[in-house]
């Protein structure tokens, strides 16, 4: 019998949580296990500051196959999947979100295409739901500006909902940095991949905790982690900006030889120093962000911290 994993996070998600296990047990009782599969639901709860810990201990006392892990605080996402990565020992982990926007009866086309050979079975987003106009363009251009910048294939419209083989799980388990972006790791290590379209459901119950600070953070982590474009962006920006001075030198020596130059020039002066200034402090912003994910890495601190879980 091959045994299959549910892993999703959850963060302040007390109140979508008791629906989501009731999907998952008609999931169960009526797809997966008449076809022969053990499946059990990995919960994470990401240091939420609602009473998610005590719906997750009553859940798992209603329901056999639910498992779960209380981390000590948030973590963040990246983290706390990482958590259930480590703790999750299918023969295929299912990643999806603890909000029901991930269909569940996706899951089976997934199982389906696992069982014909590839490794990372992903979904494929038809639809973004009810994202703003601005916010989905920002999103598709993000997504565009970060492929150009790396030679990863980095899925629009693919987030972490999919089926990762075993094989796939273990060599995740071995990347250990602290500043992760998953959807950037699912992409590194390769593996025969498929994806599967499928419609995002509205949120049952609640708000999503990704306002666009965090949103815009979470873009930077990913360029940041999957990329070094943006130093060669600096350097090629010196370059460039050194040769126009350059340039601008040359003509203003000439132009001082062949006419003369009276004591003039203060908007220009200021705009150029202003200008360069501004250069500088954008190269030296971008080696900023580069440097302190190397101080973050040198301390060799754990990703996340288990307060207590429940793992039959």
């Amino acid at each position: 019998m091959k045994s299959l994993t549910i892993l999703t996070p959850a963060y302040k998600e007390a109140r979508n949580l008791p629906r989501l296990a009731a999907e998952i047990d008609s999931l169960i009782r009526t797809r997966l296990a008449p076809e022969g599969y053990s499946v059990r639901l990995l919960i994470v709860n990401d240091g939420s500051p609602d009473d998610t810990a005590e719906v997750l201990a009553d859940l798992a006392g209603k329901y056999p196959f639910i498992d779960y892990i209380n981390l000590s605080r948030n973590f963040g996402k990246e983290n706390a999947l990482l958590a259930g990565i480590d703790n999750a020992d299918g023969d295929a982990v299912i990643i999806m979100d603890s909000d029901l926007q991930h269909p569940v009866d996706t899951i089976p086309e997934m199982v389906k295409y696992w069982e014909e050979g590839y490794d990372d079975v992903y979904g494929s987003r038809k639809n973004r739901g009810k994202e703003s106009w601005l916010r989905c363009k920002l999103s598709l251009a993000y997504y565009n500006l970060l492929q150009r910048s790396t030679s990863q294939e980095i899925l629009p419209n693919v987030g972490d909902f999919r089926l990762l083989d075993r094989k796939c799980i273990e060599v995740l388990r071995q990347l250990r940095e602290t500043q992760r972006y998953n959807k950037g790791l699912f992409a590194w290590i390769g593996f025969k991949k498929k994806g599967v379209p499928y419609s995002t459901a509205e949120r049952a119950e609640g708000e999503s905790s990704f306002n666009l600070r965090r949103l815009l953070s979470l873009s930077l982590e990913g360029i940041s982690s999957t990329t070094t474009a943006p130093l060669r962006f600096a350097t090629w920006m010196g370059i460039i900006v050194s040769f126009i001075a350059f340039l601008y030198l040359v003509f203003v020596l000439t132009k001082t030889i062949i006419w003369g130059e009276p004591v003039r020039g203060y908007p220009t002066l200021l705009c150029v120093i202003l200008f360069l200034g501004g250069c500088q402090l954008l190269a030296i912003g971008i080696i900023g962000e580069y440097i302190a994910r190397i101080f973050a890495e040198t301390k060799q601190r754990p990703p996340y911290i288990v307060r207590d879980k429940h793992i039959r």
